[in-house]
């Protein structure tokens, strides 16, 4: 008779053979297509073969044998699979927190007030809501919805994002963890309120109509981290501007910040230093200590920093910064850790489509020679403009040094560097400041590390610094240092069961609120005060492929696109109307007025003449809106899975995959794949990718900051088709594409910072 062995061998039971078959028959109740009586005879041998086994063992064996028969033609076996370990989640939190293992929740008031006393709760849960109220969002809590997680979503939430002891004891749950971060995202409404408030976001999150941000997923309700997801500097031309910068992006990294940072402002190789000529080393040496930081400063001890650097296509130094990441040539020169972004002028691309000349030139001499810089203007309109009129000034001005180069020779380097690497992003500047709503306040110089975020920019300066009685007072002008707050909609859910509208207005007041939950976790002050100016938010989707699916529709197909254009724009609609409310309520944001969307021209420039978007408009207008920026699609590949869906707007790798997680091979089957579906999913790179940007250009009418988007393509691919698509993209009015992924590379890492 086999023994097994519980509480670490203090307890010592006889096998009980019709206790387990109970146990694995309740766990199989939900998926009668499966052979349950083949998977407990095959548990029942491995427990009878041994003569003692701890039941911890016979708990891996079940769910390690529930993987191994996840397939395509039983992808519900992962749902057993979730089954088994949410029942050990549930017995490991009984155990911590004193409660029977039966009621699978235990006390919601208890678990805050055990977390609180162990420092990992703020104490501002206990101090602002009443004990009435939080027993009133216990009863909320529904354990049930806990079956709508997948093994994965069950797994990513158990280890990364729900809250534990500092040893990584289990203690709060899964629907503890959205129920914690609804009420931490209203703490500051008012009470009369608020209860609703917290109510409908958790319908959202428990539902998995919507995700939030990694950051906020992880440290919502906790005493440490901040909120929001990314982050962009912008490096003024100093060498107290270069070292204060890289101290902000490390004190953002630490608390799990992706940065974007954007160099064009500095000064090129051999420039001169305070009329010394030829005495700058350029932009490389800046850019390998960022690459230090991002290895040396991780994201909440889990991961490297993240930080994208960008660089102006016209700045002399671009050729060097084309080969930061190549993994050949003079490592002295290489940063194989931070990513790159090139920002493209329209000048650019039409000079390459031509094969026309370009001229490089160091921005510190532009400034010294021409009195103004370069960065600081774009084309206003398409083909004309400001920056093509001042570019070709600097081209026939005598006094500046230039470098003639081929506009193709750069793209070619471009290239070169995507097949490698998959950088450098690109960021189409025109485009961008051309739909900015805020043009009349700033300028748009880059986007973030995953490109979704177009929001204007400038640096932080010094104006004195002055010592008396040991005591050191510095004084800076803030620059717009961009923050992204961020969450996304998963619309195979959201729009199959038609909550649209419902949840987008609670979305809106969700992230709005994270802004001044976000005034003292935000270390770097400047990106407080850029927070309170814009009030940005970032509305993104998630699970595009997995709706397509459901709709029937082929991914290379007219009616996809259609299909496209409508959703986005209804997303949009709604986005809209709902910052518009929450202005009524709290007031309009700082820099509202002379804005496009108080003038009315960012409904203009979009098209939008039918009577409900005149009637918008006009509330718009008089209203007021609360936001600056309202919309980004983010890559959200982990917040996705988490939700059982389709990363972004990306298309599948397969239908299949597999992936060690936590020494355990798993499968994963892509959503909803049965023999209707099965057809209608096709891989990434199998796509024509213009199909993609087609839907893409439509999507992005709506959108009023930018979308994460890769193009995927075979290593075959040659050097003019890529550059054929690069062109459409940009001909199509994108604002930023991703990477460019090829299957010759090693898997690209998604942006954890930016998972919505």
């Amino acid at each position: 008779m086999t023994t097994i062995l519980k509480d670490e061998g203090k307890r010592r039971l006889p096998f009980d053979q019709p206790r387990i078959i109970r146990f694995i028959q309740s766990a199989f109740k939900r998926f009668p297509e499966l052979d349950v009586d083949s998977f407990i005879t095959n548990i029942s041998r491995y427990i009878g073969s041994k003569e003692e086994i701890a039941a911890t063992s016979i708990t891996n064996k079940m769910l390690m044998t529930a993987l191994e028969n996840v397939a395509v033609e039983t992808p519900t076996f992962d749902g057993v699979a979730a089954e088994f370990k949410l029942r050990d989640l549930y017995k490991q939190a009984s155990v911590n927190r004193g409660y029977d293992p039966e009621l699978k929740y235990g006390s919601f008031y208890s678990l805050i007030k055990m977390l609180t006393n162990m420092g990992i709760y703020t104490p501002d849960l206990l101090a602002r809501y009443s004990k009435d109220e939080i027993y009133s969002f216990e009863d909320m809590i529904d354990p049930d919805k806990d079956k709508l997680l997948t093994y994965a979503s069950v797994l990513s939430l158990s280890s990364r994002y729900t809250a534990s002891g500092y040893d990584g004891s289990v203690y709060e749950l899964p629907q503890e963890r959205f129920m914690v971060i609804a009420m931490h995202i209203h703490i500051n409404e008012p009470v009369e309120k608020r209860a609703a408030y917290v109510a409908e976001s958790y319908w959202a999150l428990s539902n998995l109509y919507m995700t939030v941000a990694t950051p906020t997923l992880a440290n919502a309700g906790k005493s440490f981290g901040q909120l929001s997801s990314c982050f962009i500097d912008t490096v003024d031309d100093s060498l107290r501007g270069i070292y204060d910068s890289n101290t902000d992006v490390a004190t953002l990294s630490k608390s799990g910040g992706g940065i974007g940072v954007y160099m064009g402002k500095v000064r090129a190789l051999k420039s001169d230093i305070k009329g010394f000529k030829g005495k700058s080393s350029g932009i490389i040496p800046w850019i390998k200590q960022l690459n230090n930081t991002a290895v040396s400063v991780d994201q909440l001890g889990t991961r490297s920093g993240a930080i994208a650097v960008y660089l102006d296509v016209w700045h002399k130094d671009i050729m060097g910064f084309l080969d930061l990441k190549l993994n050949n040539g003079d490592e002295r020169k290489r940063a194989h850790d931070i990513f790159t972004g090139v920002c493209l002028p329209d000048l650019f691309m039409e000079q390459v489509d031509k094969r026309g000349e370009w001229y490089l030139f160091d921005p510190h001499e532009v400034k010294t020679v021409m009195g103004y810089s370069l960065e600081e203007c774009f084309d206003e309109r398409k083909g004309s403009g400001t920056f093509r009129s001042r570019y070709w000034d600097c081209v026939n001005h005598p006094d500046l040094s230039k470098v003639r180069v081929n506009a193709i020779d750069v793209m070619k380097r471009m290239l070169k560097s995507e097949l490698e690497t998959g950088t450098p992003y690109h960021f189409y500047r025109d485009a961008v400041n051309r739909a900015n709503p805020n043009k009349h306040a700033g300028m748009i110089y880059c986007s973030n590390l995953c490109t979704e975020i177009t929001q204007n920019q400038s640096a932080t300066v010094i104006l004195t610094e002055t010592e008396e009685d040991g005591i050191i007072t510095t004084r800076k002008k803030a620059g717009d240092f961009v923050v992204c707050n961020l969450s996304s909609i998963n619309l195979a859910r959201a729009v199959i069961d038609d909550v649209l509208e419902r949840l987008i207005t609670i979305q809106v007041r969700m992230l709005d609120n994270i802004i001044e939950i976000n005034d003292s976790k935000i270390e770097v002050l400047q990106a407080v005060a850029t927070n309170r100016k814009y009030r940005a938010i970032g509305l993104g989707t998630f699970g595009w492929d997995h709706l397509r699916v459901l709709k029937g529709l082929k991914w290379e197909s007219d009616e996809a696109v259609q299909y496209c254009d409508e959703l986005y724009e209804e997303i949009a609609f709604l986005t809209i109307k709902a910052s518009m409310e929450l202005s009524c309520e709290k007031g309009w944001y700082p820099k509202f007025e002379g804005s496009e969307w108080d003038t009315g021209e960012y409904f203009d420039r979009r098209g939008y003449d039918s009577e409900r978007w005149k009637t918008l408009r006009f509330y718009v207008h008089h209203n007021g809106i609360r936001n600056g920026h309202l919309m980004a699609v983010a890559p959200n590949m982990s917040t996705a899975a988490i939700a059982g869906s389709t990363a972004s707007i990306d298309p599948i790798f397969s239908k299949a995959y597999a992936e060690e997680k936590n020494g355990m091979k798993t499968v994963t089957i892509v959503p909803d794949l049965n023999d209707d579906t099965t057809w209608l999913y096709k891989s990434a790179w199998n796509i024509d990718q213009h199909w993609s940007i087609k839907q893409n250009a439509k999507r992005q009418r709506h959108i009023d900051q930018a979308i994460s988007f890769n193009l995927y393509v075979l290593p075959t691919i040659k050097a003019k088709d890529l550059l054929e698509l690069h062109m459409a993209a940009w001909k199509s009015d994108l604002k930023t594409t991703y990477y460019t992924r090829s299957q010759s590379q090693k898997e690209l890492e998604a942006c954890e910072s930016c998972s919505s």
